[in-house]
């Protein structure tokens, strides 16, 4: 029995070490964790007001990636799904004047949309846009479209395949209205949810908005 035993041990080949076995769970770990963040879910941190009072400076985001369709890196269009940013989506993208670096606002106009702005108020083929809660005015100035486009603007149509996105601080947000239309293509994912944020002048805890859904 015992020869029998020690001849199917043989067999089965030498036990894997406790090291390797650990090696292989962190690589395979790694391997998880770099395809939930190239393809799934990534996290963002906000490091300015343009989104006030939406977002929070020192909110931290997570962005659904595959929101509107799966991406290979380094190539815009998607392999799968391919549903476009609507309005009042809330979305990251590559910065058309420095790729580098990733901007977060509000989708306001798409593909074949005719928009203005008269006096800080948001024109969309024609009509007002109602019910934007999110919008925050902090500066009673109004400025000519003369001298700058932030409250009188257009009117402009959004061209196919870009998008014309602004920050919900209207007034303080370096948006479309300065450095024109987002390539849907440069879309990095739709945020929608808060999963920590720390108040910097306080040193603490934002523990109230932590586990909020964007919209």
């Amino acid at each position: 029995m015992k020869t029998q035993a020690a001849s199917e041990l043989a067999k089965a080949g030498p036990k894997p070490s406790a090291w390797r076995e650990n090696v292989e769970a962190i690589v395979i770990a790694v391997v998880l964790a770099l395809l939930i963040r190239t393809f799934g879910v990534q996290a963002f941190k906000i490091p300015s007001g343009s989104m006030l009072e939406t977002l929070q400076i020192g909110d931290h985001i997570l962005v659904n990636k595959l929101s509107y369709g799966l991406k290979m890196p380094f190539f815009g269009e998607p392999l799968v799904g391919g549903k476009n940013p609507r309005h009042g989506d809330i979305v990251v993208f590559a910065y058309p004047e420095d790729p580098r670096k990733d901007f977060i606002k509000r989708v306001v106009g798409v593909a074949g949309d005719r928009l203005e702005i008269r006096d800080k108020q948001l024109y969309r083929n024609g009509k007002p846009v109602p019910h934007e809660p999110y919008a925050v005015f902090k500066d009673p100035v109004f400025y000519r479209k003369e001298l700058s486009p932030r409250d009188n603007m257009g009117p402009i149509t959004v061209p196919e395949g870009m998008l014309f996105t602004m920050g919900d601080n209207r007034d303080h947000s370096s948006d479309s209205r300065y450095w024109g239309y987002v390539d849907v293509r440069s879309v990095k994912g739709k945020a929608f949810m808060i999963y920590w944020s720390w108040d910097q002048d306080r040193f603490r805890p934002r523990w109230g908005r932590l586990g909020n859904f964007l919209s």
